[in-house]
């Protein structure tokens, strides 16, 4: 799959976003090994500790069917500020793939790709899970 083809699903996905109270809708797309693709996207709740990213809403319904291994992200916001993963997606994404896990950023005028291992330098672990 054309990275272009991946950030389009997630900016697709994004238009699923319930994101009431912010108004900054997110949306990802995860491209397994296998070349399917999970989208997901931000969900916020009035409790926002209880808010789930559209990262690791996408890594979580992967794993949820089957899936644990990844070839890449794409995340997508069509408003400011540029969606870069939060901690929290950083690292839920190391317990899966490796430091060279490529990341696109997207906006509307163009995105950007860095390693998940220039976004986390230090991760607890980076498990690249064999299961």
């Amino acid at each position: 799959m054309e990275t272009k083809e991946l950030i389009s699903a997630a900016f697709q996905a994004l238009e699923n976003a319930h994101a009431p109270y912010s108004d900054y809708q997110v949306g990802a797309a995860l491209l397994c090994d296998d070349g399917t693709v999970y989208s997901g996207c931000n969900v916020e709740n009035a409790s926002y500790g209880l808010t789930n990213c559209a990262e690791r809403t996408a890594i979580f319904s992967a794993i949820s069917n089957g899936r644990k291994k990844f070839k890449a992200i794409a995340i997508a916001s069509s408003k400011a500020p540029t969606p870069f993963p939060c901690g929290a997606c950083r690292q839920v994404l190391a317990e899966f793939c490796g430091p060279d896990f490529e990341v696109h950023i997207a906006e509307n005028d163009g995105y950007k790709t860095v390693t998940l291992g220039e976004l986390l330098p230090h991760a607890f672990d980076f498990g690249e899970t064999d299961a």
